[in-house]
């Protein structure tokens, strides 16, 4: 594997494509007021909706980033940290399980 190929924007453009091929949204999110929030918002048909915080491979969410993912999970939604193609595959996979996409 490549270094480009375990960057977060290769990761990135990779969810994008997968969430879209199974009839969803891969939105990117950017709140102008509050730091510390996910990358990326999926959304799928049904109200289906879940954060993706994308990371290059082997990096972890700071510390920031963590309490933001543990907030949004106490309120019901399901965060991912995935940080290659293949956990984006698990990722989308759990959700796909979850909720029946």
């Amino acid at each position: 594997m490549t270094a480009h190929e375990r960057s977060e924007k290769t990761i990135e453009k990779y969810l994008r494509e997968k969430t879209r091929t199974l009839g969803g949204l891969c939105l990117k999110f950017s709140s102008m007021t509050e730091t510390g929030y996910p990358d990326r918002i999926v959304i799928f048909p049904g109200g289906i909706t879940a954060f993706f915080e994308l990371k290059s491979k082997g990096e972890k969410p700071t510390k920031l980033q963590s309490l933001r993912h543990d907030t949004l999970r106490e309120m019901g939604f399901p965060v991912y940290v995935p940080d290659s193609r293949e956990q984006v595959d698990e990722s989308l996979d759990e959700l796909r399980r979850l909720y029946e996409i």
